[in-house]
């Protein structure tokens, strides 16, 4: 027989099978010899009290054989099939083919950027000299924004889908199983490449398709219906259903819809900084210890406070991790953060935004790319202000609350560099003064957070899509061209890697009904 039950283990004893039997068994009045297996379901770390413990759903088999789940992918030969365009080759769009495969269609991806081996030079430019190329950036390329930026798998979305065979698609694929079971689970940046081209792989080796720099300058619509796709290098594909991925920085493809007549909408988003402390100060002040210690992962937050009716948060918080420069053109600063694996880096970082409504932006109301060019603006203010080579503004963060000018800035993880600058300069005034107002909140809330050994870098920008591409709620079709089908977080639909790749399984079973 089998049974579920939480049980509570101190760090250390976390991955001992025999320590968690043995406290399995004492759960259920059982003797240990009883037990023949143990497998955990779910797993957390409870910093609550004042002891810090490991808290595990597990399934305990009591005289009874376990046999471990294997992890296998087998995909039919589509390689004749009818075909669907996938317009971009991020978690939707990798999932959208991956799902295209299993029912039969022929996924035809086209990715504006470079497979992950020629994308990570062009990721040594950025950090290394500050040129950014438009076309292979941290943005664009094999697996899209996720690849290099961290792989956190956490997510609320759970009813948009099955989250658990997302995971497994993963492990499938490369990625370890503890995914399964974390309650916030984290592939790791130094490991996505590797599982990103393990899919890729799957989907050729099924017959499907991928071309890299590739880059799509027209939807064909006749009539009001998808024909295909036009590239930049003038070819033509012709398909029925267009799966519409691309992300929520391809400005152009925004910009394109709205030269085609093709429906989209001004978003609201959110706009901040980006904020890094020492991993050390998080971990003292989640964990009410001095030091961490090798039997516990690197510690989080999440904070949030309403400030004069908007809320001030914090956004893909990232543990031992790295402040990246994510722009997609020369001329503008966007950071966003990633952690290895082991997130054994010795800083902590989190963006750290304000909601952006559509009634606080200037202009004409009915200008769908209103939103877009606000992001566009304060990201080109940030860069004027670093001098340019990608330097971005910094300021410590209590000097900002108390409008002073930094006499110098922390060390931080953030390669090209950053450069003394008053925040209040770029930021909109709106915004400064709420993030000014919760940030010793913040402090209030976790000790120690509120110090200016932690740096604020300019601009966090890019925390989701300014557009949307509307689509019917029970179809996934756009309201006026039938076959396209608007996908993941570009499109204004999800908002990280999950909810991204269930949206791209959802429009390909959509996509499989025409």
């Amino acid at each position: 027989m089998t049974k579920e039950i939480e049980i509570v283990c101190p760090p250390g004893q976390q991955e001992d099978e025999a320590a968690l039997i043995k406290i399995a068994a004492t759960s259920l009045n059982l003797s240990p010899q009883k037990i023949s297996a143990l497998k955990i379901l779910k797993r957390s770390v409870d910093a609550r009290g004042r002891k810090v413990v490991y808290r595990m759903q597990v399934q305990v088999f009591v005289d009874e054989v376990y046999v471990p789940e294997t992890f296998t992918v087998n995909y039919p030969d589509v390689k004749a099939a009818k075909p669907v365009i996938i317009i971009g080759a991020g978690p939707a769009g990798l999932f959208a083919a991956l799902q295209c495969i299993k029912l039969g269609l022929k996924p035809i991806i086209v990715e504006r950027g470079k497979d992950v081996k020629q994308r990570r030079r062009d990721l040594a430019n950025i950090n290394k000299q500050g040129l950014v190329n438009p076309e292979s950036n941290y943005c664009f390329g094999e697996g899209g924004a996720g690849t290099y930026s961290d792989g956190k798998l956490y997510t609320r979305s759970t009813k948009r889908g099955d989250v658990n065979a997302v995971l497994k698609t993963f492990v499938a694929h490369g990625a370890t199983e503890d995914i399964l079971i974390d309650a916030r689970p984290h592939i790791g940046t130094n490991k996505l490449p590797q599982i990103i081209t393990s899919i890729k792989d799957s989907i050729l080796n099924a017959g499907g398709e991928v071309l890299f720099d590739a880059k799509v300058t027209r939807l064909l619509v006749e009539f009001g219906k998808i024909k295909g796709v036009e590239l930049a290098n003038g070819d033509k594909l012709t398909a029925g259903a267009v799966i519409l991925a691309t992300g929520h920085s391809a400005r152009d493809i925004f910009e394109m819809l709205h030269h085609q007549n093709i429906l989209i909408e001004a978003k609201p988003f959110a706009l901040g900084v980006r904020i890094e402390h020492p991993q050390e100060i998080i971990d003292q002040a989640q964990y009410h210890c001095e030091f961490r210690g090798p039997d516990l992962p690197p510690s989080y937050y999440n904070l949030v406070e309403q400030v004069d009716g908007r809320g001030v948060f914090s956004f893909c918080m990232c543990p031992g991790g790295i402040i990246a420069p994510c722009a997609t053109e020369a001329d503008e600063i966007v950071v966003n953060g990633w952690s290895p694996s082991k997130r054994n880096n010795p800083f902590a970082n989190s963006g750290t935004v304000v909601q952006v409504n559509l009634e606080d932006v200037k202009g004409n109301e009915n200008d769908p790319l209103r939103m877009l060019r606000f992001q566009q603006q304060i990201e080109k203010l940030a860069f004027t202000a670093g001098g340019g080579h990608l330097v971005a503004p910094g300021q410590r963060m209590i000097d900002f609350c108390e409008n002073r000018l930094s006499k110098n800035l922390p060390e931080n993880s953030y390669l090209p560099g950053t450069k003394s600058i008053e925040l209040k300069e770029i930021l909109p005034g709106w915004i400064n003064e709420r993030l000014r107002k919760a940030l010793p909140v913040f402090g209030k809330k976790m000790k120690g957070y509120y110090t200016n050994e932690a740096i604020l870098v300019g601009v966090e920008s890019r925390t989701s899509s300014p557009v949307k591409v509307p689509r019917d709620k029970e179809t996934l079709q756009h309201p006026q061209v039938t076959g396209l089908f608007p996908c993941g977080e570009g499109a204004g639909y999800a908002g990280g890697i999950i909810s991204a790749a269930i949206d791209g399984i959802n429009c390909a079973i959509a996509a499989s009904k025409l």
